[in-house]
């Protein structure tokens, strides 16, 4: 595997990487493969059809990870990339994936990726995915993501997901549909400056019986930017779901907060908050006591808040 500096820095930003991951992997770098291993317990094959990778985890695989990181480096390429996982029952995984653009021309450049997951009966699965761009181009940077969630009975999915910096138009669709005893936990944090624009669209159906979901969005909207959190929960069983978004927005910032929660089912326990404002006051003056500016003081709880 060969990559450059730009690539291996972009890497160690949205995957934690500082060089080649043990296990299974597979590294995408402007629109071709990097480099790839697969392990006895889990293989990753290209697809035929379209643009993408299946990753076959076999029943009973534990204490492994997986790791699908993108990088562009190049100015002006766009790709939709399709990724499909396929999880062993009574399984226990680790995936991270992520995507980082550098983009020093004046050609936009976008990465959609597409990624599926079928969980298995009993099956565990953490997915962490970060999203950074970066370069002093006037071309854009912009990522679409996809992700479609299957969970088969009892089975359990984490997904981490964060902007980081940098994007200037995201469009994040989620959808995910939970069979008896499955639950599904959503983390999601996002930052936004500038005039970037930020839409992160969940809809979550609560199939099964005794299924769960917990969708909870952080935010920080700084300057002239926008966001736009929508969250759709259905609980089609009996069920318990909650889905949340707190913001915090800055200086000419915009911040909307659009969720929905529908019970079909008489023992469907469905919840909805909605927090935006801004920073406390008094949570700036109780820092800047100690010593630090405004700016140090902002940039502190922006962290924290996100953390």
């Amino acid at each position: 595997m060969t990559l450059d500096k730009i690539q291996l820095d972009l890497l160690e930003k949205v995957a934690d990487l500082h060089g080649v991951p043990s296990g299974a992997y597979n590294i995408r770098s402007n629109g071709t493969k990097a480099g790839r291993n697969t392990t006895a317990n889990i293989d990753i094959v290209t697809k035929e059809d379209v643009d993408g990778i299946d990753i076959i985890i076999k029943p009973g695989t534990k204490n492994e990870s997986v790791h699908i990181p993108v990088v562009l480096a190049e100015s002006g390429l766009q790709e939709t990339v399709y990724n499909d996982f396929h999880i062993g029952e009574n399984s226990d995984v680790v995936i991270v994936a992520g995507c980082g653009i550098h983009n020093g021309g004046d050609a936009a450049s976008r990465h959609s990726g597409v990624h599926r997951f079928f969980v298995g009966k009993n099956a565990r699965v953490k997915y962490i995915e970060k999203h950074y761009g970066e370069g002093d181009g006037r071309g854009e940077r912009i990522m679409n993501p996809t992700t479609v969630v299957e969970l088969a009975e009892n089975s359990y999915m984490e997904m981490e997901t964060a902007q980081i910096k940098g994007i200037d138009s995201t469009n994040r669709k989620t959808v995910a549909k939970i069979a008896d005893g499955a639950t599904l936990i959503i983390g999601e944090k996002i930052m936004t400056h500038g005039s970037q624009v930020a839409v992160t669209e969940f809809e979550v159906e609560l199939n099964g019986k005794d299924s769960s979901t917990h969708v909870v969005s952080r935010s920080v909207a700084k300057e002239d930017s926008q966001q736009k959190f929508i969250s759709r929960v259905y609980g089609n069983n009996a069920c318990n779901g909650h889905t949340e978004c707190d913001a915090i927005v800055m200086d000419n910032a915009k911040v909307s907060a659009i969720p929905e929660i529908k019970a079909n089912h008489t023992d469907a326990s469905l919840i909805h908050e909605a927090v935006i404002g801004k920073i406390a006051g008094e949570q700036l003056i109780k820092l800047m006591t100690l010593g630090l500016t405004e700016k140090e003081a902002e940039e502190q709880i922006i962290s924290g808040f996100l953390k």
